[in-house]
């Protein structure tokens, strides 16, 4: 830190200094002498952009030193904790359904983004998803429930504004434009079906 305001006050005095020669080269009327200041300025220049890199180094070593090392094997390892029992809670519903209600794997898997969805969209109503999002970083935007916490979020933000003008109008921000495009995809992936059979 002291290297650094070192290096700041001679290049004010440098700085101070290259106005005075300027002033002075300006006003000069002979010729030679106004090649010498020319030089000295030339040489003023040098010296403020070499001390403008080692104050720029010195600024980035220290900045460096002092920003925290974010611990990344254990972020990546609560990652994927997080990721991985979203994942089994959704494998678990597949199996369920297909033991006990003779379900087939389509269906369901179709149960279970339906109940990824549903229990996201509970936590991130009670706030405990904001935690597990806390913990698991990314993880937790697997994206069946990433989405579905990202639909909830923006609604009980606007929750103050009342149930029709706040949660319901704002639910839609982010699923609106899901819906709208899921909904033309389909269609128009549907005429292509329909046509080309």
């Amino acid at each position: 830190m002291t290297e650094c305001i070192g290096i700041e006050q001679e290049l004010k005095q440098l700085r101070q200094e290259h106005t005075s020669l300027f002033s002075a080269y300006i006003h000069m009327d002979d010729t030679r002498e106004k090649e010498t200041y020319k030089h000295l300025l030339n040489l003023n220049e040098l010296r403020c952009t070499e001390l403008q890199r080692q104050m720029n180094q010195q600024y980035c070593l220290e900045t460096k030193q002092k920003l925290p090392h974010p611990p990344i094997l254990r972020n990546v390892l609560r990652a994927f904790l997080v990721g991985g029992c979203i994942c089994m809670i959704g494998q678990t519903v597949i199996l369920f359904m297909q033991s006990y209600f003779s379900m087939d794997f389509k269906s369901a898997s179709a149960m279970a983004s339906i109940t990824v969805v549903i229990l996201t969209a509970i936590l991130t109503g009670f706030g405990i998803y904001d935690e597990i999002g806390r913990f698991g970083g990314a993880g937790s935007m697997v994206p069946i429930s990433g989405f579905s916490n990202s639909i909830v979020s923006a609604a009980l933000e606007w929750k103050a504004s009342g149930m029709i003008y706040g949660v319901g109008a704002k639910i839609f921000t982010i699923a609106g434009p899901v819906i709208l495009y899921g909904t033309m995809a389909s269609v128009f992936l549907g005429l292509i079906y329909y046509f080309v059979q």
